[in-house]
Order: structure tokens, then sequence, then C-alpha cells
């Protein structure tokens, strides 16, 4: 029985603990999620693009060759 009240106190010790984290948390706003979520669109595409050119031009010499 002992055992069993102790990891009760613990599970509640570790949530008390989480949520004292939690209130800890400096969550963005929306205009920051929105920047941030634009500019890694925008990267992924241009990225995107520039391995897309590379690609066709690896391709176009391979073609070349053989």
């Amino acid at each position: 029985m002992g055992e069993a009240k102790a990891n009760k106190t613990q599970k509640k010790s570790w949530f008390a603990g989480v949520q004292a984290e939690f209130k800890k948390i400096i969550w963005p706003d929306k205009a920051s999620i929105t920047r941030q979520t634009v500019a890694v669109v925008v990267v992924s595409v241009f990225l995107g693009a520039v391995i897309k050119i590379l690609d066709m031009i690896i391709q176009l010499g391979l073609n070349l060759i053989a």
C-alpha cells in the first residue's frame, strides 16, 4: 500500500512540475507565427526550384554523354 501512495504522490508531483513549466513558456503571437510560416514556405519552394533546375542540368549533361 505504501508504494501505491508514493507512486501517486510522484505522479502528482510530476504533473505539477509539467504544469509549472508550461506556465513559463512564452507563446509566439499570431503575427510572428504567420511570418515564420511564410518564410518556411518561401524557402521550401525556392530550394525545391533550385533542386529541380540542378536535376535538369545534370540530366541534360548525362544525356549528352550517353
